[in-house]
């Protein structure tokens, strides 16, 4: 970081430049710089925007359980981290408060699962997001809900402004 900018894959951005995409990546890049859970399992992430993020990850050898399949709980890792980098767009500090998964279908070695958030609603302190969980052949594998709570007054990225409306308290 340097002055009031953030350096990264977006360039130097000035508060003046902070559209509401911009300042999705650079949240996006410093939220990954840190990551350590989500590269060590190979996760890639493909976009990102307000409310909104992809990843993807390949199904290793090590992520199989007893029954040659992917284990469920790194299916939910993907899912949990794609809501993450959705709900953390805005620069707003917001954690996870809880989430449901439902697992449709089994994934295997060499599939290449691709996790989409969305957001469903947003207030001032909580958040809705569906992840929809899919391999590359467009297959269901699971249905992520996912609910946050966004701590007051803390910036992901501290030169940046938080570029969601807030409501009216």
């Amino acid at each position: 970081m340097s002055g009031t900018g953030v350096t990264g894959v977006t360039g130097v951005m000035g508060t003046s430049d902070a559209t509401p995409q911009l300042v999705a990546e650079a949240v996006r890049d410093a939220m990954w710089a840190d990551d350590q859970v989500s590269r060590a399992l190979g996760m890639e992430m493909v976009a990102v925007g307000p409310g909104s993020a992809q990843m993807r990850m390949p199904v290793r050898r090590d992520m199989l359980n007893g029954h040659a399949i992917c284990h469920g709980g790194l299916m939910t890792t993907l899912a949990d981290s794609t809501f993450a980098y959705a709900c953390n767009a805005y620069n707003e500090l917001s954690v996870a408060s809880g989430f449901d998964v439902n697992i449709i279908a089994s994934a295997r070695l060499g599939d290449v699962l691709i996790a989409t958030a969305s957001e469903v609603a947003k207030t001032r302190r909580t958040g809705v997001y569906d992840i929809d969980v899919r391999d590359q052949d467009g297959r269901r594998i699971a249905a992520f809900r996912g609910r946050s709570m966004t701590l007051p007054d803390k910036l992901i990225v501290p030169n940046l402004p938080v570029t969601r409306t807030r409501a009216k308290a």
